[in-house]
């Protein structure tokens, strides 16, 4: 019971900050999959224009354009879709920054995770979620690299996020970016 009460002491400030931040959130409003409706990119929102018919069901050209006879299926085709680019961008820059700082990861996959951006394993396999592909490159860049950190450093420690700041020396920036904004990378 001591080391219940001391860990509660100890984060007191964190669950009032936590308990304010929940009482004066408010809540995303779920995606309807019509016309004119907003979805983020790489930190960017692209209008959805319903369309004919189309293969495949949902395309992106600078705007996303969705079939309309897909559209009761519009959730599973975005997730089909960011899944797809999430697994495209983030194997590229975990190649691009694991070439330049000398990670050896051996494998990256994308998940459906909805409380974690991104973890590391024990044996080396980086894991994503899909809906980090809402958030702008710097963001990605920063969870990717905070990932293939972990390969070196397997916890939070100072050593850790010392290594992150040479990494990415703006991290601090992109984790409160995630902290105030992260909710809205949701469908």
């Amino acid at each position: 019971m001591r080391d219940i009460e001391g860990f509660i002491r100890e984060k007191a400030d964190w669950i009032l900050r936590s308990r304010e931040k929940m009482k004066n959130a408010v809540p995303v409003a779920k995606k309807q999959y019509t016309d004119g409706e907003k979805f983020l990119f790489l930190g960017n929102e692209y209008e959805l224009r319903i369309v004919k018919p189309q293969r495949p069901a949902l395309k992106f050209d600078g705007a996303f354009t969705l079939g309309e006879t897909a559209q009761k299926r519009g959730e599973a085709a975005f997730i089909r879709w960011y899944r797809e680019q999430a697994l495209q961008i983030m194997t590229e820059r975990v190649n691009h920054y694991s070439t330049l700082h000398g990670f050896a990861p051996r494998q990256v996959k994308v998940n459906s995770a909805k409380t974690r951006w991104g973890s590391c394993t024990s044996t080396g396999r980086v894991n994503f979620t899909w809906r980090l592909v809402m958030a702008p490159l710097e963001v990605v860049d920063y969870v990717v690299l905070h990932e293939l950190a972990h390969l070196k450093i397997k916890n939070h420690s100072p050593r850790f996020w010392k290594l992150v700041e040479s990494l990415c020396p703006e991290f601090k920036r992109h984790r409160k970016w995630l902290r105030e904004h992260g909710e809205r990378l949701s469908l």
